[in-house]
């Protein structure tokens, strides 16, 4: 009798036990799968108010809106926008929530740059398809099909940069170091090194979680409803396969992607690399507090690890002639110094 009671309490334990797992599993991949997105109109507001995007500019500026097929199996809705009578382009990963909008005020710098740039939507973000965010590990793919495209366009002598902002650094990450290392460079502002820890330690600010079997079950769960695993979306792995040049950026005062990740990135990072550390702005937000700088430490960066081409003049509509660049590695210039240092470190 008292066997088949411990019997009974046990299998009723064991469904509990059972049952909370499940509904704690749904409950963490549905917020991560299915994240509250930022509404479209509410970006264009702020960045307008905000005076980073310039309606006039933008309302003036040549561009073309492109529908790319994802090898997912959705569109990618992305604006080309062109300033200049160059090829050269920047390719911009905006981050989780947010949509191609809030880059545009990246356009403007790229353009005194010397850069033209497309602006695109990830999967499930703006106009884009995808049911649901992976956080790089779709959307990776999704970066391989937008460089593809652009260069079908451009042509294979333009020089092709990408810059990321927080997943969109993740995704730009694995792109390069997983699928091919297609662009001359790479700018990872505020990306994460690791999305398992990054995962564990949200959960501990929200959720006073002490212990990893939560992310282990979110881990279980997450495989079975989207396919893939945290492991699969470990940038500081990636990073090690990436050969061209990369810029890290990163805000001493963010709170939601701690600035160790971004040295870690940087740390496993081989070959020419940089990293820009700025004391003011919280989470993605090194440009919005520090512009100037940002500017500064973009253009030193080009100057010092991505090689000059013929000059050449650019004509842009808005503004008039201005003297811009094309690029091409050292070693086809002669009057080019014959070493390069492969790292610089700085803290402003």
């Amino acid at each position: 009798m008292k066997r088949n009671k411990f019997i009974w309490v046990s299998s009723i334990v064991t469904t509990i036990l059972s049952t909370g797992a499940t509904i704690f599993g749904y409950a963490v991949t549905n917020q991560l799968m299915y994240i509250k997105k930022k509404d479209v109109d509410f970006v264009y507001d702020r960045e307008l108010k905000a005076q980073r995007f310039d309606q006039n500019w933008f309302n003036q500026c040549p561009k073309e809106e492109l529908s790319i097929d994802s090898p997912n199996g959705y569109p990618i809705k992305g604006i080309f926008l062109k300033p200049l009578k160059t090829q050269n382009t920047i390719i911009i990963c905006h981050g989780v929530t947010e949509n191609k909008i809030s880059m545009v005020k990246y356009a403007r710098m790229f353009e005194r740059l010397g850069f033209n740039t497309f602006v695109f939507d990830h999967r499930r973000h703006g106009d884009s398809g995808g049911k649901t965010t992976s956080y790089g590990y779709y959307e990776k793919f999704d970066v391989a099909a937008v460089v593809q495209t652009v260069k079908s366009i451009v042509g294979d002598n333009a020089l092709i940069g990408i810059q990321g902002e927080s997943m969109g650094a993740a995704s730009m990450i694995l792109y390069a170091g997983l699928i091919e290392d297609g662009a001359d460079f790479y700018i990872a502002d505020c990306g994460f090194s690791n999305f398992s820890e990054l995962i564990s330690q949200i959960m501990k600010k929200t959720r006073y979680l002490r212990t990893k079997i939560p992310i282990h079950l979110a881990n279980i769960f997450l495989r079975i409803r989207d396919g893939y695993t945290f492991k699969s979306v470990t940038p500081k792995e990636a990073v090690k396969n990436i050969a061209s040049p990369v810029l890290f950026i990163h805000s001493m005062g963010d709170d939601f992607i701690l600035p160790y990740m971004t040295e870690e990135l940087y740390e496993e990072k081989e070959g020419p690399k940089m990293i820009k550390l700025f004391e003011k702005g919280g989470h993605a937000e090194s440009f919005n507090e520090n512009p100037e700088e940002y500017e500064k430490t973009v253009s030193e960066f080009i100057e010092k690890y991505v090689y000059k081409k013929t000059s050449e003049t650019v004509v842009t509509p808005l503004h008039g002639n201005i003297s811009a660049t094309n690029e091409i590695p050292l070693d086809v210039q002669e009057t080019a110094p014959k070493t390069l240092p492969l790292d610089e470190k700085e803290i402003s």
